[in-house]
């Protein structure tokens, strides 16, 4: 059933298996939860299968888009990080750039990106931790349940966060896992800092990461539409145009 529709209701379950309580098949869910099947929500279960189809073109193809904004971008972004600190970094190509260019200093770091962590564990200082759960092969970024427990249990001084999209609303991801992930990140950060190439401006894509209210800097590459300018000093967030 998890294979062959997005949702299915705990009703819809009861009808098809009149013979297993609600509570063994809440559990049932609760199992495809941990083994990355499904998503556990209000009244049933949404697929994964469903769910982890991104609306973003593949990694390798974006690897090789935009490398010059992506490293004025990154070079701002690591200028930030002070020794000592504890810093997410997001997944995606703006933040691997970041991880080749990260000074070799004493902080711990915190990914979501397997590929991130290959390329910061070639320093040697830096204390680095990446957050397990289900791989998303379009993102090359760890995703799930597991995932978001693991976060609940961290503390981020930093957090830099790469949205798929922003406009004057917010910002947007092209996947619903890793929206959820970057929403959690968000509400566990001290200091939460987007950073975003002119190629994501004025993109909307399914899933709300944020609003403005929620992020205290914004790192970009040229100057941003006066929509998104109103929003960034409405919400007192500080614009940097590396």
């Amino acid at each position: 059933m998890l294979g062959k529709k997005p949702f299915i209701s705990l009703e819809e379950l009861i009808e098809a298996f009149p013979d297993v309580s609600s509570m063994t098949l809440r559990r049932d869910i609760e199992y495809f939860e941990k083994h990355g099947e499904a998503i556990k929500v209000r009244g049933g279960a949404r697929s994964m299968k469903f769910i982890t189809t991104s609306m973003e073109a593949a990694f390798s193809k974006r690897l090789m888009e935009n490398t010059v904004e992506k490293e004025r971008v990154a070079k701002c972004a690591a200028s930030m990080i002070e020794t000592g600190r504890s810093v997410f970094l997001d997944s995606g190509t703006t933040m691997l750039a970041l991880a080749k260019i990260l000074p070799d200093e004493r902080v711990t770091l915190v990914t979501t990106g397997p590929n991130i962590a290959l390329e910061l564990i070639k320093k040697s200082r830096p204390i680095v931790y990446i957050i397990g759960g289900m791989l998303n092969r379009d993102n090359i970024s760890v995703v799930g349940s597991p995932a978001m427990e693991y976060v609940d249990d961290i503390n981020v001084d930093m957090a830099f966060i790469v949205p798929s999209g922003m406009s004057a609303a917010g910002v947007s991801s092209g996947n619903y896992t890793e929206c959820e992930l970057k929403k959690k990140i968000i509400e566990k950060a001290r200091q939460k800092v987007l950073v975003v190439t002119n190629a994501k401006v004025d993109k909307v894509l399914p899933y709300n990461v944020c609003g403005f209210d929620s992020v205290d800097l914004l790192i970009t590459d040229s100057p941003l539409p006066d929509d998104i300018s109103r929003e960034c000093e409405k919400h007192g967030v500080k614009v940097i145009i590396a």
